[in-house]
C-alpha cells in the first residue's frame, strides 16, 4: 500500500570550523624574537560541534531567506512513487562501513524530495562534505529497462539519509531513523515499524494564513567510535521566520531515544511557533468512527494524545477526524511530558495485515529544564483516507520567541511501542462510543481500563461536560475480559460543542485514573 507523503553552513566551515587570528611574536631562526610581532604557523583548527551550526544559523538569519531548490534532470526527473523506491543506495558505498553498529544510506532526489540537503561526515572533530553522486546509487531495472541517465545530474544534492543499526537481530542491519523532507524525521523502536513522524519545527501549522514549512537544508552526521551506542547527528534549519541549529543524540533499542538540543535564531519575532512537534495519522477507531464503509475495526498510526503536566496530573486526549479543521489548547506550565500514542497493540485491533498498525511506535517527549508557560496544542484534519497524516502535536510558549535573540530549547524524545516512563494511574484501554438505541439525539460512551488496578475495591468516578448533561452513568467489572468499564450517555441539548471529562477516583476524590478527555461536535 501506498504510504501517505510528507506535507509540503557555509562549505568552508563545514569543513572544520573557522580559524582564529591571534598575535604572535616574529622569531629568528634560532627562535628568539626579533623586531615586533613574531609569525607563527595558523592554530589548529576547534573540533566540528554545535556552536559551529549555531554560528551558521546566526549568520543564516542575518539574511534575506531564499529557499533551495534542485531542478531534477536526467533519470531523476518526473518519476512517480514506484520508479523512485526503484533507486536504492549502494550498501557497499556506505560512509560508515566497517563500523560494528551503524551503517548509513544516502537518500536521492526526485519525486516530492525536490530541496537538495547537504550531507556532511564529521571525522576526527573535521567535517568532510558527501558530494551527491549517482554511481552510489543502483536502478531497479525494472523501473530503468534502458538503464540510468548518470551524466546529467546537475546540482541536485540529496534529498535525507537513513540509518541502519542491529535493532532486531543481530544479523540484519535494519532502518532506524530517516530524515527526509522539509524538517520532518521518524524512527523507530525494536519490535516497530515506521509510523508517526516528528519534525524540526512547526509555524503557523492551523493558521488561516496558511503554514510555513522549515527545512533541514544541512547535516554534519558524527562517525561513531568503535564502541559507541548512540551517534550524534547535527542539523541547521531554515525558514522565511528562522534559522536554526539542532543536536541529535540518538540511541536505538527497546526505546530509540532522541536526545534534542535546539538554538533559534528567529528573523521575525515567533509567536506560532511549536517545538517538538509529532505529525501522524488517524482516520477512525471504535471511539470515533462518523460514516467509514472499512472491513477494520480502527486505522490510525496514533489513537491518543498523552499529557503528564507540569502538576502532575495524567490526561488522555482520544484522537478523532473531525468533519472540520479542530484545535485543541491545554495550558500549562513547565509541562512534564506528552505525545501521540499508539496504545492499540494486538492485530485484532486493525485486521490489517498489510500496514500492520499495532506495530507502530508511540512518540514522548519530555522536555529538560523549564519551558514556562505555554499550551500543549492538538490539531485535528479532516481526512477521508490514511493516506495523509492530519493530527498535529507540540508545545507552543505562551511568550514571543524574540527576533534577533539566541533561544535555546532541549527535550528528550522517546520512540517505543508505550511511553517509558508514565504515572502508576489506570490507563483507559479502549473507547467506544455510537448513537444512543433509547433516544436518537444522545450518544452512548464505554471506557475501559484495565481491571487488575481494582481487584481489592471498586473506584468512584466522576464524569462531567461543559454543555449538555450526562445520564445513566455506571462502573461494571468484566472479568472474563479483564476490564472495568465505564459507561454513561452524553444529552446535548442545543449546544453546539462540548468537552466531556471522566475519571475514576478513591472514596476521597483522589484520581485512580487518568482524566480521560473527548470533544463532542453537533
Amino acid at each position: 500500500m501506498k504510504r501517505r507523503q510528507f506535507l509540503n553552513a557555509a562549505t568552508a566551515m563545514a569543513a572544520g570550523g573557522s580559524l582564529l587570528a591571534v598575535p604572535a611574536q616574529a622569531q629568528s631562526p634560532d627562535g628568539s624574537a626579533v623586531n615586533g610581532p613574531a609569525v607563527q604557523g595558523p592554530p589548529a583548527p576547534q573540533p566540528f560541534g554545535f556552536e559551529q551550526v549555531a554560528a551558521l544559523a546566526q549568520d543564516r538569519a542575518s539574511r534575506v531567506y531564499t529557499q533551495p531548490v534542485a531542478e531534477l534532470v536526467g533519470s531523476f526527473a518526473g518519476l512517480d512513487y514506484d520508479r523512485y523506491r526503484g533507486i536504492r543506495f549502494r550498501r557497499d558505498r556506505n560512509p560508515l562501513a566497517g563500523h560494528p553498529r551503524f551503517g548509513l544510506d544516502l537518500l536521492p532526489p526526485g519525486a516530492i524530495f525536490y530541496e537538495p540537503v547537504k550531507i556532511n561526515l564529521v571525522r576526527g572533530g573535521m567535517a568532510q562534505p558527501v558530494a551527491f553522486d549517482p554511481e552510489m546509487l543502483e536502478f531497479d531495472p525494472q523501473h530503468f529497462p534502458d538503464g540510468a541517465d548518470l551524466q546529467t545530474v546537475g546540482e541536485m544534492g540529496w534529498s535525507g539519509f537513513r540509518m541502519r543499526t542491529q535493532l532486531n537481530r543481530p544479523d540484519v542491519m535494519d532502518e532506524f531513523l530517516v530524515f527526509q523532507g522539509a524538517s520532518y524525521f521518524r524512527a523507530v523502536a525494536r519490535g516497530t515499524l515506521y509510523g508517526l513522524s516528528a519534525r524540526g519545527l512547526a509555524i503557523k501549522t492551523g493558521s488561516p494564513d496558511g503554514e510555513e514549512f522549515p527545512l533541514f537544508t544541512d547535516f554534519w552526521i558524527v562517525e561513531p567510535e568503535q564502541t559507541a551506542e548512540t551517534v550524534r547527528i547535527y542539523a541547521l534549519l531554515d525558514s522565511r521566520s528562522v534559522s536554526a541549529a539542532f543536536q541529535f543524540d540518538v540511541t536505538p533499542g527497546r526505546v530509540t531515544m532522541v536526545r534534542t538540543r535546539v538554538a533559534l535564531f528567529p528573523r521575525v519575532d515567533l509567536r506560532e511557533t511549536g517545538l517538538a512537534p509529532l505529525t501522524s495519522m488517524f482516520w477512525f477507531s471504535p471511539a470515533s468512527r462518523r460514516v467509514v464503509d472499512d472491513y477494520r475495526p480502527a486505522c490510525h498510526d496514533s489513537d491518543g494524545l498523552q499529557m503528564i503536566t507540569g502538576a502532575g496530573q495524567s490526561l488522555w486526549r482520544g484522537l478523532m477526524s473531525p468533519r472540520n479543521l479542530q484545535i485543541s489548547s491545554f495550558v500549562d506550565s513547565n509541562p512534564r511530558g506528552f505525545g501521540l500514542i499508539q496504545r492499540a497493540r494486538d492485530f485484532a485491533d486493525f485486521q490489517d495485515a498489510e500496514a500492520l498498525y499495532h506495530l507502530r511506535p508511540s512518540a514522548w517527549i519530555e522536555p529538560e529544564g523549564p519551558w514556562g508557560n505555554g499550551e500543549v496544542r492538538l490539531i485535528e484534519i479532516p481526512v477521508e483516507n490514511e493516506f495523509n497524516d492530519n493530527i498535529v502535536s507540540y508545545w507552543l510558549p505562551s511568550e514571543v520567541i524574540p527576533r534577533g535573540q539566541r533561544t535555546e530549547f532541549r527535550y528528550r524524545m522517546s520512540f517505543s511501542a508505550l511511553p517509558p516512563r508514565d504515572l502508576p494511574l489506570a490507563k483507559v484501554r479502549q473507547v467506544r462510543s455510537g448513537r444512543s438505541i433509547n433516544v436518537a439525539t444522545t450518544r452512548s460512551y464505554v471506557i475501559d481500563y484495565d481491571l487488575a488496578m481494582f481487584r481489592d475495591a471498586m473506584p468512584r468516578y466522576r464524569v462531567s461536560a461543559s454543555d449538555g448533561q450526562i445520564a445513566h452513568a455506571y462502573l461494571k467489572a468484566l472479568p472474563d475480559e479483564g476490564v472495568l468499564r465505564l459507561a454513561f450517555e452524553f444529552e446535548p441539548g442545543r449546544g453546539a460543542l462540548s468537552e466531556l471529562k471522566a475519571e475514576l477516583t478513591d472514596e476521597d476524590g483522589l484520581p485512580l485514573s487518568e482524566a480521560w478527555l473527548t470533544r463532542w461536535t453537533a
